[in-house]
């Protein structure tokens, strides 16, 4: 018979230290994003990226701005940012899983170069796999459709690039590995108190918006502590269907976005939240050619706009250079748009030069365009479960 202190002991287990399923991941994820929009806001990743890169390069001298660009610290996609990587560096500390990893010379060039392809994808889709797909088409915009189509045709480039390299090129010696398993566990909990603090901290600022900071910092933490302890992977759930056939992480992607969809759109359906929120001119080459690009760059890094930050603060040395290349050429980038007239050229934001914002509901009412994302992920969800068995679209070396 089990006592009090073996429960605990496995409830403990259970949440801190067990990998958990990648569905259990996708729908708490969907949970989360919900809780998010909620809040105030959808759930991206790039605004804090670029937010970042926007300060290295203003501060070189090289974006001529009227004025800074706003402060990390109380810029709403920067806080879920930091957010998100406190939270899975929380959950790899107390789970001893945290450690620097040095990867070979070629996976640091390699890289760089995603990285710099991840920031003008996401700039010409006006998002990554989160802001330009996961969350779009939670927000009911048409361009997440058109992303996700570009997103598996580059998968399937980047996946054909990785071949030719098994064959043509040697990847060398791994560099060495630091702190494996040497930080304490209490450290994690120690940082969990502090994050809390932290939140309570922003509630008596008085700069603009710091009563909303709380929730983008907590939510954001709670968001990469799922991802880390479900290892869920947008890059792996449309890399492995193509590659080994695998389809865990593709289904529980496909479920948390219906899960997520239906949430949102009762809120801008009850208008509680603008219908236009995260509706981008983008529809439909900017999402389409953003999307090949970025999908076939964040195959190469192994990771995307979210697995690349979760797995920064787990102490992939590799992905910290994607971060920060992602982040720079983002920045640079959306200037260039934006000094060239190409986000907006008309005075309502609804065209631009990489394309159109159309609201789904617009064109087939909020019954149809559920309907449609539901489909759509359906087809995938059948698709790439058919595929586990059959291994007909398994890409061959």
């Amino acid at each position: 018979m089990s006592t009090i202190s073996d429960k605990v002991k496995e409830v403990y287990e259970g949440f801190f230290k067990k990998t958990w399923s990648p569905m259990t991941g996708g729908i708490l994820l969907a949970v989360l994003a919900i809780y998010m929009f909620a809040w105030h806001r959808p759930w991206g990743i790039v605004g804090g990226l670029r937010n970042w890169g926007d300060w290295v390069l203003y501060s070189l001298g090289l974006l001529d701005l009227d004025e800074a660009p706003a402060h990390p610290l109380f810029y709403s996609s920067s806080v879920m940012d930091l957010g998100l990587l406190a939270g899975a560096w929380i959950s790899a500390v107390i789970a001893k899983e945290f450690a620097i990893r040095i990867p070979p010379m070629l996976e640091i060039w390699k890289g760089l170069v995603a990285g710099i392809l991840m920031g003008i994808g996401s700039a010409l889709a006006f998002g990554c796999n989160v802001g330009g797909f996961y969350s779009a088409l939670q927000n009911l915009a048409a361009n997440g459709l058109t992303m996700m189509v570009g997103l598996i045709i580059g998968v399937i480039i980047g996946l054909k690039y990785l071949y030719w390299e098994m064959e043509h090129l040697t990847p060398g010696p791994a560099g060495p590995t630091w702190l494996d398993k040497k930080i304490p566990a209490v450290v994690g909990f120690i940082a969990l108190a502090a994050l809390i603090w932290a939140a309570y901290a922003y509630g008596g600022s008085d700069m603009e918006d710091a009563d909303l900071m709380p929730g983008y910092l907590l939510i954001g933490a709670g968001i990469g502590y799922v991802f880390h302890r479900s290892r869920l992977c947008m890059v792996n759930g449309f890399r492995e269907p193509f590659m080994t056939g695998e389809a865990a992480m593709g289904k529980a992607v496909a479920v948390s976005v219906i899960i997520g969809t239906l949430g949102i759109a009762i809120m801008k359906y009850m208008d509680l939240r603008p219908e236009g929120m995260y509706v981008v001119p983008a529809f439909w080459w900017g999402s389409l050619v953003g999307g090949i690009v970025f999908g076939a760059a964040m195959v190469v890094a192994g990771g995307c706009g979210s697995g690349s930050l979760w797995r920064v603060a787990e102490g992939q040395v590799k992905l910290w250079v994607v971060v920060i290349a992602f982040a720079l050429s983002n920045s640079a980038v959306r200037y260039w748009f934006d000094q060239n007239d190409w986000l907006y050229t008309n005075d309502e934001y609804t065209v631009g030069m990489l394309g159109k914002a159309i609201y789904l509901p617009d064109y087939l009412g909020y019954g149809g365009s559920i309907l449609l994302v539901i489909a759509a992920m359906l087809v995938w969800y059948i698709v790439i479960d058919w595929n586990e068995d059959s291994n007909k679209l398994v890409i061959e070396m």
